[in-house]
């Protein structure tokens, strides 16, 4: 079962840090019913071009619930009316289209398994299933990331089946699921890096030996990549001309960032301050279409940052107030 594998990751060459300028406020924010405990809160996932976000919160029972958050700070906090609400279970919101679509997934209220949704921008839940997905706890289907559905409606995502495997998913607009295993693939396909406006899904795919990065055109045809030096690639997001940016492991078990133009070379990179022990280094999380870069990285103190990387290489890094140090 590979889903939690893309949780936890995140360069040989450096940038220079900058101060996050003066100009860039940031505001916080907390979605109603949020809970106030270790491991509960607000965790936002996505934003659309006008500004709506899209995210989960954890209540105080530790129950996931989705949210919207608009241009002016409302909140709209939804569920999936077949979604479980015992603790570790619920609904999830995970990425928003520029129309105001999202999609996600819940754990099932009778089965415990994974399944995956689109809200419409009307509120209107509509459920659906890989064909072979399975349905015990912690199989199902899972449209699960940022960038995981398109300006036109396609949902892309991974599904685990009765033996525990994973595999990638494409949902068309209309609602017809194709699934797909990248060539070569024994150990996992999953679309962690989304479906760009073209209908090229990103991810990454997993063999006896390691794993590696891919694309998929919207006609089903694969590329494969690695970052040199890597023990495992996987790409986390895929804009709109087809640059991808992700993470690679090396020897020492230290993560770094790469980006990857459609038909170019790969640029490995870290902010200054990232830890290049076991476990640390910086996990790059989205591209858009400007290839400006976001993510955070873990200094050697075990502490997490945030960075944005501009398409030129420069590396603006930043905390947000109150974060624990």
């Amino acid at each position: 079962y590979v889903v939690g594998f893309a949780l936890v990751f995140a360069t040989a060459a450096t940038a220079a840090d900058n101060p996050i300028p003066s100009k860039h406020k940031i505001i916080t924010f907390d979605a109603p019913g949020a809970g106030t405990g270790s491991g509960q809160g607000t965790l936002p996932i996505s934003i659309n071009p006008a500004g709506k976000i899209a995210g989960l919160t954890r209540d105080a029972n530790l129950v996931r619930h989705g949210f919207l958050r608009d241009q002016q700070g409302k909140f709209t906090v939804f569920d999936d009316p077949n979604a479980g609400t015992g603790s570790g279970q619920g609904t999830r919101g995970y990425s928003i289209s520029p129309m105001g679509a999202i999609t996600g997934w819940f754990d099932d209220a009778t089965t415990g398994a994974g399944r995956g949704y689109v809200r419409a921008p009307d509120g209107t839940i509509t459920n659906f299933d890989a064909q072979d997905a399975g349905t015990g706890v912690g199989q199902g289907t899972f449209p699960w990331g940022d960038g995981m559905i398109n300006p036109s409606g396609a949902i892309t995502g991974w599904y685990t089946d009765s033996n525990n495997a994973s595999h990638g998913f494409v949902r068309a607009p209309g609602g017809t699921i194709t699934e797909f295993d990248v060539p070569g693939d024994s150990g996992g396909t999953v679309p962690y890096g989304g479906i760009n406006p073209n209908g090229t899904i990103a991810g990454y795919y997993c063999d006896s030996i390691n794993c590696y990065g891919f694309l998929r055109s919207r006609k089903g045809h694969f590329t494969k990549f690695s970052v040199s030096g890597a023990v495992l690639t996987a790409a986390e997001s895929i804009n709109a001309a087809g640059a991808v940016t992700g993470w690679w492991q090396d020897a020492n078990s230290a993560y770094h960032g790469f980006v990857r133009p459609a038909h170019g070379k790969i640029t490995k990179f870290d902010p200054s301050g990232a830890g290049k022990g076991s476990g640390q280094g910086t996990i790059p999380w989205s591209i858009n279409d400007a290839g400006v870069i976001s993510g955070q990285y873990q200094d050697t103190s075990g502490v997490y940052h945030g960075f944005v990387r501009a398409r030129d290489g420069k590396i603006t890094t930043y905390d947000v107030q109150g974060a624990g140090t």
